[in-house]
């Protein structure tokens, strides 16, 4: 069934580290009541929720039947404003274990009912996650780490983040503390304190999707872009192979790149057709294993 209308509630919770999660929650708009499943959806490195088709995205899933939970990380360095990188010391410290943990916060928030919907009921039994680039890595290692999660799907997700450290950026963290980085989209340089470094080398397997993927039984669909200029497709294929699901697929789209066709802002009034590709295979693995 496709909804006609859909609305987005907005808030935030604390992390575990008193920090806050902004967050939007996508319902679906009915008369009827019933309880829908939840789909967690994690962005990527330098991300943030609001980033280009997101938003529509997850308006997208939410019309066909769930309810959709969009957040930023509690260290993403996107503060109230939420489209620029105004709380850079956050970003600093952004390592892979905080961005894990405000997932199991807020599983634990949905749980005990501090996050719900004023307009529909939730079925936190039933939880579903989507995470693009980085935040698929992130997705790998929730759904292996949170039991309550029944399946996964990846978007050009990274399969083993200790591997895109270069030696330029260890040599920085060894000497001086810290990396620095450049966001692309905006100019905007950015330091990447030692503790990301040392939190991924230390917690490894917590951490890596590589390691993670090898726990997961549960569906889980690998989706990526043939021509991708940021992670490579080979990084989708080995996560897929090393996945033991009996319920699993691997997804390659052709003639697109790390973001299926999309940029921020993102103002089209139709997906580009990759996106499109993207958005229905989504949508169809979640009809068919959440529930």
């Amino acid at each position: 069934m496709i909804y006609s209308s859909v609305k987005k509630e907005t808030g935030s919770v604390q992390s575990r580290e008193d920090l806050p999660i902004y967050y939007d929650l996508y319902s679906p708009v009915t008369t009827v009541t019933r309880s829908f499943p939840i789909i967690l959806f994690l962005h990527g490195f330098k991300g943030f929720k609001d980033w280009g088709a997101f938003p529509d995205a997850c308006e997208y899933l939410a019309r066909h039947g769930f309810c959709v939970l969009s957040f930023n990380f509690s260290k993403n360095g996107v503060g109230k404003n939420m489209l620029e990188f105004d709380q850079p010391e956050l970003f600093e410290q952004e390592t892979l274990s905080s961005d894990l943990n405000d997932v199991g916060d807020m599983i634990s928030h949905l749980k005990n009912g501090e996050l719900r919907s004023e307009q529909v009921m939730i079925n936190t039994d039933i939880i579903g996650i989507i995470g693009h680039s980085r935040g698929g890595h992130t997705a790998i290692a929730a759904a292996a780490e949170y039991p309550g999660i029944q399946t996964v799907v990846t978007w050009s997700a990274v399969a083993n983040y200790n591997k895109r450290w270069s030696d330029e950026m260890v040599k920085d963290w060894e000497s001086k503390g810290y990396t620095k980085i450049v966001n692309s989209r905006t100019g905007q340089t950015l330091k990447l304190g030692k503790v990301v470094y040392d939190d991924a080398i230390e917690n490894a397997d917590r951490l890596m999707a590589s390691q993670r993927v090898k726990e997961l039984h549960i569906p889980a669909l690998f989706i990526a872009a043939k021509e991708d200029e940021s992670v490579p497709h080979s990084d989708s294929k080995k996560l897929f192979r090393a996945c033991p699901s009996d319920d699993k697929e691997i997804k390659l789209i052709q003639n697109t790149g790390h973001t299926f066709g999309t940029s921020h802002p993102f103002e089209d009034e139709n997906f580009p057709e990759p996106f499109d590709e993207l958005l229905e295979s989504t949508e169809t693995w979640f009809l068919e294993h959440l529930k």
